[in-house]
């Protein structure tokens, strides 16, 4: 008898604390932009499913003394992506739709946050 109430102790618990998890995602589906390499290359980065709430500075371009912005940023998730010139999702800022349009070479960016 003891071991059946152990058991479904155990089992509420879990169900509790699946149902109080909230997603770990932001956005689903890709967020990509492309940056100069150190060699000077254009080179391109896809975030899958970026993760959140929050801002998320872009790691090849977080120093504006020493690295160059991205560039070109793509939205294709199911969340619009607010990108920002520079880090911790601070400057300007411009909007990209859900599942829009790749962006031209022009818009730069440090950061990025996703919003519902």
């Amino acid at each position: 008898m003891r071991l059946r109430h152990s058991l479904a102790a155990v089992c509420g618990a879990l169900a509790l604390t699946a149902t109080l998890s909230p997603p770990a995602h932001a956005a689903t589906g890709d967020f990509s932009y492309r940056f100069v390499g150190l060699d000077g290359s254009a080179q391109a980065v896809t975030l899958h499913d970026p993760v959140g709430p929050g801002c998320l500075t872009i790691p090849e371009a977080a120093d504006p003394g020493s690295s160059a912005p991205a560039f070109a940023p793509h939205n294709d998730t199911d969340a619009y992506a607010i990108v920002f010139t520079e880090p911790d999702c601070t400057g300007d800022s411009w909007t990209l739709r859900p599942h829009g349009r790749p962006a031209s070479d022009r818009l730069t960016l440090r950061s990025v946050r996703f919003t519902g």
